[in-house]
Formats: structure tokens, C-alpha cells, sequence
């Protein structure tokens, strides 16, 4: 039986997350001590986010995500990755922040959350 491409994904994307939490390029230790994650460059873009409700599409584990709840913003995180989303959950709690996270395909975002948001925001990490 063919396997779905979605179900690859995610088995692919879970496998990463493992990977990923643990090498120099997350510095998960100096994420966790209050370092951002975020690039100039997106801060610039979107500029003062305190207050403003955002929407974060394929956020891995959260740490953008997390970065931009730091700043002010009212975040939601989705990702395909059940793994991914899981760690967002614990991070958050372990960083006593409040932001929501949803495992979900990005195509079915609309059925899981049905809020409005000021900002939706996805990263260059997501193009392949």
C-alpha cells in the first residue's frame, strides 16, 4: 500500500525535531536562558508585536514562535509535527509563557483554530 506524502512528512519532521533540539544551530541551553531565535531582519519586518495576535504556520517546535511571545505577541503555533508540537507545549510551560500550540497539516489549519489574527507569520526555514 502507498504510504501518504503527508505521513512521510510528518515521520520525517519528527525525526528532525530529535535532531534538531539537540545541535549548536537551536542552541537549545541559551534558548532556554532567554535568548531569541528570531533575525533581525524578521523583527524588522514586523516590528512592535506586543499586544497583537499571531498566527505562526509550520513552527517546529516553537522556538520563533516562543521568541515572539517573549516579545508581547498573542501566539498560536502550528505544525505538522506531532513531536514538534509536543516540545513547543513543554517549552512553554517550562518558560511559563502563553502562547497555544496545535498539531494539524497547515492545509487543515482552518479546521483546528478558528480565531482571527493581526499577524500570520511563517520563516524562511519552511522553504526548501
Amino acid at each position: 500500500m502507498k504510504e501518504n506524502y503527508f505521513d512521510v512528512n510528518k515521520t520525517t519532521w519528527n525525526e528532525k525535531v530529535k535532531v534538531h533540539v539537540a545541535s549548536q544551530f537551536y542552541d537549545m541551553q541559551s534558548f532556554r536562558k532567554g535568548n531569541s531565535s528570531l533575525k533581525e531582519f524578521e523583527l524588522r519586518a514586523l516590528g512592535d508585536v506586543k499586544g497583537k495576535s499571531m498566527l505562526h504556520l509550520q513552527c517546529h517546535f516553537g522556538q520563533d514562535t516562543l521568541s515572539w511571545a517573549r516579545l508581547g505577541a498573542n501566539c498560536t503555533g502550528v505544525d505538522l509535527s506531532n513531536e514538534g508540537i509536543d516540545l513547543a507545549k513543554t517549552l512553554n510551560k517550562e518558560l511559563s509563557l502563553d502562547a497555544e500550540f496545535v498539531w494539524c497539516n497547515v492545509l487543515e489549519t482552518s479546521k483546528y483554530v478558528k480565531e482571527t489574527f493581526d499577524i500570520v507569520f511563517t520563516s524562511y526555514g519552511v522553504i526548501g
